[in-house]
């Protein structure tokens, strides 16, 4: 017998020998009905829900309504070479997505898949998408700040560390620009940042991690895309691997902050699904658990006890509104699971008060427990300030002329908006803005004009940084306003303000009301 013949019978008998003899079970069913990224599936009973499926041709979902004869599989990828009558296996795995250090800096799909050009995750840790959230005994009191660097946020409406916090408003009203701003100011912080964009526009995307590279610390930072050309099932998925990604963080004892832009656009993406698989709707055609589905996902957002390493999640999600009306479905839906809500007005913004937050509308309900001290005593009364003035101003629309002291209260309110303005991806220190409050609540600014009051703000930072450095080391690291540095702050602040008054004042300027447009 040739040699040749020899050697290959060994090494069949070899591959032979390393079989495993025995029977093998395959759950296999098939196509049944298929269209809009949605495959209808009969057969495979023993399926559990989130279960993943695969298709012969190599695709795959996710089963997300189990009937009685019936599977409503979501598609992750294109479904056209699906087609009815095709086999499906059931995979026995739920929906995983890989967590890890491995994944900041990158920006991904809701499946781990790199967008970026980059090499593939390897080598991380895979958890599931849907995780029980943390029970009341494992949660900790929400106390320590998140700092934005937004005046008006850490001013009146401050953030903590565990807080679920809505962004909502019109459309192009500056609700991404707002949460944008929020994660670049966490470069200076000790908090990992996830940004998940759902249903979003390219380009919308693109200019959010061109400002985290640019102005932020993109190596701390994890940007999910599910973009509105992708499929529903990454779409819907996209928000619970996202939160799955920071948890990883959290319970690392690390602390987290993920943006979910937006859900309106995902309750979308549920009701699209939910008609396509034949569920009852309901009120606007969304179906019956549209508010469960963001309850669960927001609930994981928390923060946790020591006994479980003391990490938190921070949850900053974005809703849409039609004409300011949040009485609708899905904001109210939003605001009754939230611990406050960021409200942007179209008419502030369009008369260029940005960000553009409607006080009034606005509220966080942790607020002054979270808020650094420092900002909390220099802004005891601001909030108070602010809304008085708002109301005397609606007053003197009607015409006379307001005695002297509602005239200096309407000229201090003009100047409270006017440090409430705040240019895009410029995020402000706490002794900046600590140092602007006493400014304004001192009366500096009232013999300023407005272009004054500008060059006030943007000139601040360099000007503590060159004759109050020291000041503002302190006030970063203990938060805390010693009557020292109050007094070192005043006098700094106070001879800058002099010489933008003797420089650029506008004497002609008797009332507000004509300096800054009314809201």
């Amino acid at each position: 017998m040739p040699y040749k013949t020899l050697d290959w019978l060994a090494a069949a008998q070899r591959k032979v020998s390393c079989l495993s003899i025995g029977s093998h079970t395959e759950h296999k069913g098939r196509v049944e009905e298929i269209g809009d990224g949605v495959a209808l599936i009969s057969g495979l009973r023993n399926a559990r829900l989130d279960e993943v499926m695969r298709f012969e041709g190599g695709q795959l979902g996710f089963a997300h309504v189990l009937d009685a004869d019936l599977i409503g599989c979501v598609l992750f990828d294109a479904a056209t070479d699906v087609k009815a009558g095709d086999a499906v296996f059931g995979t026995g795995e739920v929906v995983n997505v890989p967590v890890g250090e491995a994944l900041l800096g990158r920006v991904l799909d809701p499946l781990g898949r790199p967008l970026d050009g980059k090499a593939p995750i390897e080598g991380t840790t895979h958890l599931p998408i849907e995780r029980p959230a943390p029970s009341i005994i494992e949660r900790d009191l929400v106390t320590e700040p998140v700092q934005t660097g937004i005046l008006v946020v850490d001013t009146l409406f401050a953030l903590g560390r565990g807080q679920r916090e809505l962004i909502v408003g019109d459309h192009a009203t500056g609700k991404t620009t707002l949460a944008t701003d929020v994660l670049i100011a966490q470069k200076s912080s000790d908090m990992i940042c996830v940004y998940v964009a759902v249903g979003q526009k390219t380009s919308s995307v693109r200019r959010v991690i061109d400002a985290l590279q640019t102005q932020g610390d993109f190596t701390r930072c994890i940007v999910l895309v599910a973009g509105s050309a992708s499929s529903p099932g990454l779409q819907w998925i996209a928000p619970y691997a996202g939160i799955t990604m920071a948890e990883y963080f959290r319970d690392k004892g690390q602390h987290a902050l993920i943006v979910i832009d937006d859900l309106s656009k995902h309750a979308a993406t549920h009701r699209e699904i939910a008609l396509l698989t034949r569920q009852a709707p309901g009120r606007e055609a969304y179906p019956g658990d549209v508010f469960y589905i963001h309850a669960r996902l927001l609930e994981r957002a928390a923060k946790l006890s020591k006994a479980r390493g003391g990490g938190s999640l921070t949850a900053l999600p974005i809703a849409d509104t039609d004409a300011g009306n949040l009485s609708a479905f899905i904001p109210t839906n939003l605001i009754s699971i939230t611990d406050g809500q960021i409200v942007l007005d179209a008419g502030l913004f369009h008369q260029g008060q940005k960000p553009a937050v409607d006080v009034g509308l606005s509220v966080s309900r942790v607020g002054g427990k979270t808020q650094a001290i420092a900002l909390r005593e220099a802004a005891s009364t601001l909030r108070l300030d602010y809304a008085q003035f708002l109301e005397m101003e609606v007053f003197t629309r009607f015409g006379g002329i307001p005695d002297s002291r509602v005239r200096q209260q309407l000229i201090r309110g003009g100047r409270i908006r006017a440090i409430l303005r705040q240019q895009q991806h410029m995020p402000l220190r706490l002794a900046d803005e600590v140092g602007l409050v006493l400014a304004v609540q001192a009366g500096l600014l009232d013999p300023l004009s407005l272009d004054a009051i500008a060059t006030f703000c943007s000139g601040l930072p360099a000007i503590l940084d060159t004759h109050a450095a020291e000041a503002v080391a302190m006030i970063a690291e203990t938060g805390a306003l010693h009557s020292e540095i109050h007094e070192t702050l005043m006098s700094v602040m106070t001879r800058f303000a002099n010489a933008l008054s003797d420089d650029k004042a506008d004497t002609r300027v008797t009332a507000p009301s004509n300096e800054v447009p009314a809201p």
